[in-house]
């Protein structure tokens, strides 16, 4: 009660003394705001996980894989059968998994996605699975050859929500028995009595069976993945290893429905059951086309190759057991045949199969590789949203090997179903309306191993950067990338946005302007300020792409690797486009011309810095030779355009104005417009022009 009072008398004083300041500070508050000098940080933060890395050598300052650098591989064989009657799955597994880290792992964690449809699993609010089902029910989890008790309460305290797993073999409180927990949720974790030494591999074994869901009331991706029981499109379906990296050893993100991969790359060998009469299509090469196809299927596919034209396997009249497949062998649940598909260095795989699917085929030809089939499967009624998907397809396979790398599978496939706008290795479930932008993804996850749970604009956004791209090619035009960056105001500053660097899976509403919008914007403003523009970004972001291909970047390897490639100091430029919501703002606030030489203050009222980059229209006169600068740098665009470049330096002394002079060789300035290329973040455009609304620059 003493202690109390004292509390309560101090807290009386500490209020008093408040009032009193207020009362002094008041008429200073009412007084115009002082903008203090801006401070600029002019390096990218380094979290403890990636200092770690770079001690470990798996990372470091040139942002490609380390010395040290290792991954853990993940081969998967697959027995799955699918029971139409039940719209059920059952399946076994046999795992091998590679510790290539220098850690023995005392646990191993699990994906179970389909833990989503459960009632008691969390999941997004933009993500509503299509019914409710038992989710994945795991019945038997086997670790080198010793039986995982699926039932036993965990012992002690749990571990973090996120990373874990490291430490040494024989560490104190290891179980007498393995035993998992979290068998109802998206991510489950077997606690192991023997530790899987570094370097070794272990063989799991599982059994399991899964309900797909449908009906007409999911919403988002992967949420219904099945009509009726006549087609299912089943994707995330089996149980996965989980990612375990140099960074944060598991990586144990619950799967909420928006967010999607970062999976370890590996070898998978699958068995499909399916009834006779049924197509099944999917990740990886068919490897037993003579005890599922017809001769004269198998016939036509010898074709494929040959030409762009579009070629008909299995046509809308050749339906049924011994018609679109072969006969197949009786069972208790009639006849049935299996279809086995194989894929080697990939991180997923996804399929389908109907009891009608149309399969039709097209080329691709692939630079330096030559050509590849592109299949389509789809249900007669759905014809005409695949009338040119083939073609679609080919393109964005073409022009994305040509401007990133080569396509490195043997074959992609354009599956039908619920979910038409997903990716998969070798296959995207989408129709002809998202084919460019779902084929993209073979590029990012599916080649380059972005972690989507985390930092999903290394994926969704430089997808949708890309798209622009490929949808200006097909159309035989130039891209077009002005006004991107500068439209990044608008948004700037919305307290519902999160950063670049917040966890994508946190991101709530924000998630899609975080995720997808953001990048192009950002990508928009670095082709405006590096020398040879965005034909140099895109030649770094191919470089990039080659150099982490079937390996796992991180942010950090990103950027590191950018600056390195583009020669640029662009520490500030990541920093404030990534882990911040800022803008430049900028503004020219006067013009002046004594003699020869022009000046104009430009003013940057946000907390991001740019380049000065002014556009100067010059009356008629003789020619103005450019100067090479550095500061400032000019070039004529036209016999009376200049452009003048300053660089980003000149905001590091913290002051908000600058006043940049030019030689115009005596020429009048007609006009002077700040950032001609529309490619800054800036919240008023207008004033970026003098004479005020002069011109609006060379914008979209």
């Amino acid at each position: 009660m003493k202690l109390r009072s004292v509390f309560v008398l101090g807290l009386v004083g500490f209020l008093a003394i408040q009032s009193a300041s207020v009362l002094t500070q008041t008429p200073t508050a009412t007084a115009a705001r002082q903008v203090p000098p801006r401070g600029i940080r002019r390096d990218v933060p380094l979290t403890n996980q990636i200092k770690r890395a770079m001690a470990a050598g798996t990372r470091d300052f040139t942002g490609r894989p380390g010395p040290d650098y290792w991954q853990t591989k993940t081969d998967y064989t697959i027995n799955v059968k699918l029971s139409p009657e039940t719209d059920t799955l059952w399946g076994t597994e046999t795992i091998a998994l590679a510790n290539n880290g220098p850690d023995d792992m005392r646990e191993v964690v699990f994906r179970l996605d389909h833990n989503i449809f459960r009632a008691n699993a969390p999941h997004n609010p933009a993500s509503m699975p299509a019914e409710t089902t038992d989710g994945m029910v795991v019945t038997r989890l086997v670790v080198n050859g010793e039986d995982v008790d699926l039932k036993a309460a965990p012992a002690g305290g749990g571990r973090g929500a996120r990373g874990g797993g490291r430490g040494a073999a024989g560490a104190p409180g290891a179980p007498a028995k393995s035993y998992a927990t979290g068998l109802d949720q998206t991510v489950a974790r077997v606690t192991l009595a023997k530790p899987i030494p570094s370097k070794a591999t272990a063989t799991l074994e599982i059994s399991w069976h899964t309900k797909l869901p449908g009906g007409p009331n999911g919403r988002g991706h992967r949420m219904t993945q099945r009509y009726d029981d006549t087609l299912f499109q089943p994707t995330q379906w089996y149980p996965r290893i989980a990612k375990y990296d140099d960074l944060r050893g598991w990586d144990t993100t619950p799967y909420m429905g928006p967010s999607e991969f970062y999976n370890n790359f590996g070898r998978f060998d699958v068995s499909m059951n399916v009834p006779a009469g049924w197509i099944v299509s999917g990740t990886g090469v068919l490897q037993n086309p003579q005890d599922v196809l017809t001769p004269k299927a198998r016939e036509r596919l010898t074709h494929v190759l040959e030409s762009d034209a579009v070629t008909t396997i299995v046509g809308p009249d050749e339906v049924g057991s011994g018609v679109s497949t072969q006969a197949g062998a009786p069972s208790a649940e009639g006849n049935r045949l299996v279809w086995r598909h194989v894929a080697d260095n990939v991180n997923d795989f996804a399929w389908a199969t109907a009891k009608n699917f149309i399969w039709t085929a097209t080329r691709a030809t692939i630079p330096g590789k030559g050509p590849v089939p592109v299949y389509m499967v789809y249900q007669p009624e759905r014809a005409a949203l695949y009338t040119n998907a083939g073609a679609i397809g080919r393109h964005a396979l073409e022009f994305y090997s040509k401007l990133w790398a080569p396509y490195p599978f043997p074959q992609l496939t354009i599956q039908d179903g619920p979910d038409s706008g997903m990716e998969y290795p070798m296959v995207i479930n989408s129709n002809q309306g998202a084919a460019d932008h779902e084929t993209g993804h073979q590029w990012w996850p599916m080649t380059v191993g972005n972690n989507e749970t985390w930092y999903g604009w290394m994926d969704e956004g430089f997808n949708q950067y890309m798209n622009v791209l490929s949808n200006a090619d097909a159309r035989g035009a130039a891209p077009n990338l002005n006004g991107l960056g500068q439209s990044y105001g608008n948004m700037s500053g919305t307290e519902t946005e999160a950063p670049m660097m917040w966890i994508a899976n946190d991101a709530g509403t924000g998630y899609g302007y975080q995720t997808y919008s953001k990048a192009p914007l950002m990508l928009s403003m670095l082709g405006g300020i590096v020398p040879g523009g965005d034909a140099a970004v895109q030649h770094a972001q191919s470089e990039y792409t080659k150099a982490w291909a079937f390996k796992h970047p991180s942010p950090w390897d990103y950027m590191f690797f950018m600056s390195n490639q583009l020669k640029q100091d662009l520490g500030w430029f990541w920093y404030y486009w990534l882990w911040t919501t800022d803008a430049v703002d900028g503004s020219i606030d006067s013009v002046t011309t004594a003699g020869s030489r022009t000046s104009v203050t430009v003013k940057q009222d946000g907390q991001m810095p740019s380049p000065v980059i002014l556009e100067f229209k010059l009356a008629k006169g003789a020619a103005i030779k450019p100067a090479a600068g550095p500061s400032p740098r000019t070039e004529m665009k036209d016999a009376d355009t200049m452009v003048a470049t300053w660089p980003v330096d000149v905001w590091f002394n913290g002051s908000r104005t600058f006043t940049a002079t030019v030689d115009t060789g005596g020429r009048k300035v007609e006009s002077v417009m700040f950032d001609p290329g529309c490619r800054f973040p800036d919240h008023d455009p207008s004033n970026n022009a003098w004479p005020k609304g002069a011109r609006a620059g060379n914008c979209r």
